[in-house]
């Protein structure tokens, strides 16, 4: 049934893709009136609802770019003549546009294009009563296509591909090893950055390039969506440590050249905000205080209260309050409980690492009986069993903090089961924010509409955020994707609204890994109370990119500094061309305009503004430079990228 799915009939072309292994990249063909799709079930499910192939997709920043989504409904094209038939039909743009691609050969890493699919697109060339095949690059066809449909429509915002919504969370620590390269590979460049122009320390621009492009080819399909052989993930794994370990090795010895000789115990705070007084992409003298100490509660459990927050876990390890001192709201629903890990059965349909179906959540189990519940000097430890899996949370509230630490470990050994982690709110929203690369998004809250309703697993990265006007609540992570977001209107008391956000934990699907995430992974979740957007960006990085601790001579200043919270430094390295010029990329964070200074650390003599590659943009005027100052104003979500040229 698979294999007639797609309609393929060349079993051993296409199994090594389905099984994981890569091999060259398909040929693209362009024919006129054509179609693309993932899968025949994504034309079904989402681009038959989609009312254009040839589109202007825009952006969170409201920049736009020419988008094609092809119509012959496969990226494993063989050049059939129904299939080129199917696609003249299928074109929403005919009559406005006159071309498509139809990229061809088997499977994503299947064994590439045939001598039979080149044969047949020969013959395609000139055939009457049928479209024109002729093979051109993508650049060549994207060119053309653009030239030909100067003013296409504009889809704004999220595509959600209905589809594939498991690829979200199986394989976990595929996908912590990609998440945490990320931050290190952000902290390697920023240290080495800085302790090159501070101390002479040798910029490691060779093993950097290296380490970026393993984590890059590391986000393929289907590595990072955890839908490859259990070899290929067993060899994810170990690669991905030996990448921490180099990182790790450059950003220890960086530390260790600005740190100096000394005993004064510094904290190294790569973080893009101040964190207990220590700066932002800087070292200081770390402070002593630790965690809110657990007291007992009446009627059993503890609370944690550190003046600014007063959290209740009760005799189950369950947060049953978690009150806001200062505003004096709760953010917990009345009669419900946060920190609750919830089992579902998980049967999808198809396709067992790749999908998770809606009907999962017809059965559930809530694992609120406790094996242990412990007070300890940092914490309340909550220890549960169920099936042949164990868990192990650790709840801490820190000094002079909003932010309640849930830090938990799953021993796992369940098979075709689904593990959330859910927060009741009390909050009416009807949207929330999901935090994606450089920004954010809203999704709805309820179902309004099919579309609505399809997103009932969704993706994120390092926070979601729901907010009433003045007050809201956010959950960040520190490797975990996959959530959902749901709402009721409770029958009984204030008749209140209950939003809830679950986060998704493991799968265990038995395809094609049968042993997928057997075994102890940790996460690291937050709640964050009466969170605005900006404390959900600052919280979901601080959780990324935890604090380091050596000893040395002194603080180290940070080599670039801005004054604006809403404006986030990203990257701080030394120019890829080996010049010493010192880069800078940083974007608008909040979905608001801003102007702010950045401050340099050393003497730089001039300002350009290039593109992610580090080439100048000849046709952007560069920001003034006023001795180390540097003002600059940005669009909601705008993304700048400078060049700092060195004394």
């Amino acid at each position: 049934f698979f294999l007639d799915e797609f309609g393929i009939e060349n079993d051993e072309a296409w199994l090594p893709d389905t099984f994981g292994f890569a091999a060259g990249l398909p040929q693209i063909i362009k024919a006129a009136g054509s179609k693309y799709l993932l899968t025949q079930k994504i034309s079904w499910s989402q681009t038959n609802k989609f009312p254009h192939h040839t589109f202007q997709w825009e952006g969170i920043d409201g920049t736009r770019i020419f988008t094609h989504f092809p119509p012959v409904d496969t990226y494993n094209c063989s050049m059939k003549g129904s299939e080129i038939a199917h696609a003249v039909r299928n074109f929403k743009d005919k009559g406005a546009a006159r071309h498509s691609l139809a990229p061809t050969g088997w499977g994503d890493g299947g064994g590439g294009t045939t001598r039979e699919m080149v044969a047949k697109a020969a013959r395609l060339h000139s055939l009457e009563g049928s479209a024109t095949v002729t093979w051109e690059t993508p650049s060549e066809f994207f060119a053309q296509a653009a030239a030909e449909y100067p003013e296409p429509p504009v889809w704004a915002g999220e595509l959600y591909l209905e589809l594939h919504r498991g690829t979200l969370t199986s394989q976990a620590r595929t996908k912590q090893g990609n998440r945490r390269s990320e931050h290190l590979l952000r902290e390697a460049e920023l240290w080495a950055a800085t302790a090159a122009v501070r101390t002479g320390f040798p910029y490691p621009y060779e093993e950097l390039d290296r380490i970026w492009k393993t984590v890059l080819l590391h986000q393929f399909h289907d590595i990072l969506p955890g839908s490859s052989i259990a070899w290929v993930h067993r060899e994810a794994r170990a690669t991905y440590e030996r990448v921490a370990a180099d990182l790790n090795g450059i950003i220890d010895a960086a530390q260790r050249a600005l740190a100096g000789e000394g005993d004064v115990p510094l904290v190294f705070n790569a973080a893009p905000h101040a964190r207990a007084g220590v700066p932002a992409g800087g070292a200081a003298a770390a402070g002593g205080d630790r965690p809110a100490r657990p007291a007992a509660r009446p009627g059993g459990g503890y609370v944690l209260d550190n003046g600014l927050v007063r959290i209740e876990i009760d005799e189950r390890g369950l947060v049953v309050s978690a009150l806001d001192l200062e505003a004096d709201r709760e953010a917990i629903a009345p009669g419900e409980a946060g920190n609750l890990l919830q089992l579902h059965p998980d049967f999808p349909n198809m396709w067992d690492a790749w999908d998770v179906d809606k009907f999962y959540r017809n059965t559930v189990t809530d694992l609120t009986d406790a094996d242990e519940l412990t007070a300890t000097e940092d914490g309340v430890r909550v220890v549960r069993s169920f099936g042949s899996s164990r868990v192990t949370q650790l709840l801490s509230l820190a000094p002079g903090e909003r932010r309640l630490e849930v830090d938990t470990e799953v021993d796992w050994h369940e098979t075709e089961k689904f593990l959330k982690l859910a927060f009741p709110l009390d909050l009416h929203a009807e949207r929330y924010a999901s935090e994606t690369q450089f920004g954010h998004f809203h999704r709805p809250t309820h179902t309004n509409t099919s579309w609505e309703a399809a997103k009932f697993e969704a993706c994120n990265h390092r926070f979601v955020h729901l907010e009433e006007p003045g007050w809201g609540v956010a959950v960040v992570n520190d490797s975990t994707y996959g959530h959902d977001v749901t709402r009721t209107v409770r029958t009984e008391g204030d008749r209140g609204t209950t939003t809830t956000v679950r986060v998704s934990l493991l799968r265990a699907p038995r395809f094609p890994d049968p042993e997928t995430d057997q075994g102890v992974h940790r996460f690291r979740h937050a709640l964050v109370v009466g969170a605005g957007i900006g404390d959900a960006v600052r919280e979901g990085w601080r959780i990324n990119l935890p604090e380091r601790r050596l000893t040395g001579a002194g603080e180290v200043v940070p080599l670039v500094t801005v004054d604006r919270d809403s404006v986030v430094i990203t990257a701080v390295k030394l120019a890829d061309d080996g010049s010493g010029d010192v880069v800078v990329r940083f974007h608008e964070a909040h979905g608001g305009r801003a102007r702010a200074t950045l401050t340099t650390g050393f003497r730089a003599t001039g300002v350009q503004v290039t593109d992610l590659l580090e080439r100048p943009l000849a046709d952007t005027e560069p920001p003034a430079l006023d001795g180390d100052r540097i003002p600059v104003r940005l669009r909601p979500f705008e993304l700048m990228t400078l060049r700092l040229k060195r004394a």
